[in-house]
């Protein structure tokens, strides 16, 4: 048997491999067989992006985690195709029989029934209305939106209750829905944020390769800004040695756009994304790959990752400390405000029921549903 193939980065892809998800019960491992000898680096990817219908059962997600400025959130599709590497969703895709790698940003899954559940949410006698954030897990603006429209549909329903959203992205796409977004923003029932991992392009080509790039956000930012959106940078994920050295510099850039406050993250690498992200080092950053594994571990008690709720988001030791100050300082020399409250100012007291609510789905609404009709 011939040795496993070396590991080489896929043109378009975040993910290096298609690694198995830890619910699997077989084991598979790779290895070279000889058929691409001769093949080069870089080749054309057999990975094309396939979008699935999905006719989801529920649409809001609630958590109680103490270290998330939100409790209620909704993700109109399931997997990303901005592939970017760090993603903590990820791993979700093992609940689906699929890799977290590859798969997660190439074979992925809209709830075309997202708006309709939505209405159906609000329209329920107990339904108590606070902040929805979008985007959160996998972004609502990835390039299928364009032909879906999922989150557009999502945006109507809300506005037509006057009930508060904020939205996440990395996508200029989101200057679409300015019309929705301008006048509940008027209303303080809006609110965008942009990430911005990195300002070097090069950088953000291979670690969120879909996803719009750099210079094309700040304009973003600068375009919301202009609608009357309050905007906030999301800083993350700070990766030491990485995009760590850039935070002066991104903070300063987002406050020229336009941006009013901010937030930052540290490298997260719960389950899958762990091997996925040293695999991508590997091939990307061979040079330095150690380096930043080893403060990695620093700031996590020595571990690869640590998910306790006050430690996960920022880290711990010497070194999260230091990334702390530096961006804590910029922040308050630039006048970018209180950290996470963007939420908090978001007005819930206008909120009215959707007048038209759909009939839940029965028998027919099973086999609109693509349930199969044995008879």
């Amino acid at each position: 048997m011939l040795p496993p193939r070396p590991l080489a980065a896929h043109k378009g892809r975040g993910a290096v491999s298609n690694i198995q998800g830890r619910h699997e019960v077989k084991a598979r491992e790779g290895f070279d067989d000889g058929w691409e000898a001769g093949v080069e680096s870089g080749a054309a990817s057999p990975f094309k992006t396939q979008v699935t219908d999905e006719f989801a059962k529920s649409i809001l997600s609630r958590n109680a985690s103490p270290d998330i400025p939100f409790t209620v959130s909704l993700n109109p599709y399931r997997g990303c195709e901005h592939g970017c590497i760090y993603c903590f969703a990820r791993p979700t895709h093992s609940y689906l029989g699929l890799s977290q790698g590859l798969d997660f940003e190439t074979r992925l899954f809209a709830k075309v029934n997202a708006a309709e559940l939505l209405r159906r949410e609000l329209a329920r006698p107990g339904y108590t209305p606070e902040h929805i954030a979008i985007g959160v897990n996998t972004d609502a603006y990835q390039p299928c939106e364009r032909e879906y429209r999922l989150t557009r549909q999502v945006l109507e329903v809300l506005s037509e209750c006057q009930h508060p959203v904020g939205m996440i992205t990395k996508s200029s796409l989101i200057e679409r829905d300015i019309d929705l977004l301008a006048p509940m923003a008027a209303k303080g029932q809006a609110c965008a944020a942009i990430t911005i991992t990195t300002l070097d392009s090069e950088i953000s080509r291979t670690l969120e390769p879909r996803a719009a790039a750099p210079a094309r956000r700040l304009r973003t930012i600068r375009t919301l800004t202009e609608a009357g959106i309050p905007v906030s940078v999301s800083v993350a994920p700070i990766i030491p040695f990485v995009t760590e050295p850039e935070i002066e510099r991104i903070l300063d850039a987002a406050r020229d756009a336009g941006a009013v406050s901010a937030h930052y993250v540290v490298l997260r690498l719960p389950f899958e994304v762990n091997p996925l992200f040293q695999e991508w080092l590997e091939a990307h950053f061979p040079e330095r790959a150690g380096r930043v594994m080893n403060r990695v571990r620093e700031m996590r008690g020595g571990k690869d990752y640590d998910s306790d709720f006050s430690k996960r988001m920022h880290g711990e030791g010497v070194w999260a400390d230091l990334i702390r100050q530096r961006f804590t300082k910029t922040v308050e020399r630039l006048g970018l405000g209180k950290l996470g409250s963007r939420f908090e100012r978001l007005d819930a007291t206008q909120f009215r029921r959707p007048l038209v609510v759909p009939a839940a789905a029965g028998k027919a609404g099973g086999k609109k549903a693509g349930q199969l009709d044995l008879f």
